[in-house]
């Protein structure tokens, strides 16, 4: 609304100065050039694109009117649809129900003729009883007998086939003694060795740690000996190194690289 009185006030305003004129018909009437009198124009441009905004406004309310037809033909098909299975469902409903009554009226039917021959066979009923005592009397020693001679064969069974495992078995318990045994003799040299491993080790750590102490005791004595030998001066004889200590003491090595590295293992 305040679009549409916004383009409308020009025209408004000038109301009182054009005569009026028939609302446009048409395309082609909206754009007829605008009757000119006086010095001022006619505002017609905004009144143009107020009706080309009206006829977008159509076209979409014409869009949305073709997809709420199209909706609801698709509703009213799917109503349609689900009328004919709600029919179809009640007729076969029904016939459920039919066939129910029809099979409930046989059952009863039978149940009727049933109780009619029971009836008829009253008179018997203390003769069958009888007869089924007697017969489960005899049934009982027979399931007696039959238990008896049923557990004769399973024992005789049971020795039969303990006697046919008995070389089996006899193979099966050698070949496990022989099994234990090496592997008895196997975890007894395991043990053994590594008893030995254990005890050269600590041997060899106190040896390195004998040798270690014996090279910190020279390395003292040597610098004792190197401190006494600045006092006596440049007197040295050959092959002294200044301290008073030769050399040729300790080698081109040092035992510290074995108290590091350890002797070779075995």
């Amino acid at each position: 609304m305040n679009k549409c009185s916004h383009f409308c006030q020009p025209a408004m305003a000038g109301r009182n100065r054009l005569p009026r004129r028939q609302e446009p018909h048409s395309f082609h009437d909206v754009l007829q050039p605008p009757l000119r009198r006086g010095h001022g124009p006619i505002p017609l441009p905004p009144i143009e694109e107020e009706i080309a905004i009206r006829r977008d406004e159509i076209r979409r309310l014409r869009a949305d009117t073709h997809l709420q037809v199209e909706e609801n033909v698709a509703l009213r098909r799917e109503i349609a649809a689900a009328k004919d299975e709600i029919h179809s469902l009640g007729q076969l409903i029904t016939k459920v129900r039919a066939d129910k009554e029809v099979r409930g009226r046989d059952l009863l039917q039978r149940s009727l003729e049933l109780e009619k021959e029971l009836i008829g066979l009253e008179p018997i009923k203390s003769e069958l009883l009888q007869l089924k005592s007697e017969a489960q009397k005899m049934d009982a020693v027979r399931k007696e007998l039959s238990a008896e001679a049923q557990n004769i064969s399973n024992e005789l069974k049971r020795l039969l086939a303990e006697n046919q495992q008995i070389p089996t078995l006899r193979a099966e318990i050698e070949g496990m003694r022989e099994e234990l045994g090496r592997a008895r003799s196997a975890y007894e040299y395991e043990k053994k060795a590594s008893v030995d491993q254990m005890e050269q080790r600590q041997v060899l750590d106190k040896n390195l740690a004998s040798m270690a102490r014996e090279v910190e005791k020279l390395r003292a004595d040597r610098i004792s000996a190197g401190n006494r030998g600045r006092s006596v001066g440049p007197g040295a004889s050959y092959g002294d190194d200044g301290y008073g200590v030769e050399k040729a003491l300790y080698g081109s090595g040092s035992w510290l690289s074995y108290e590091h590295q350890g002797f070779p293992r075995r």
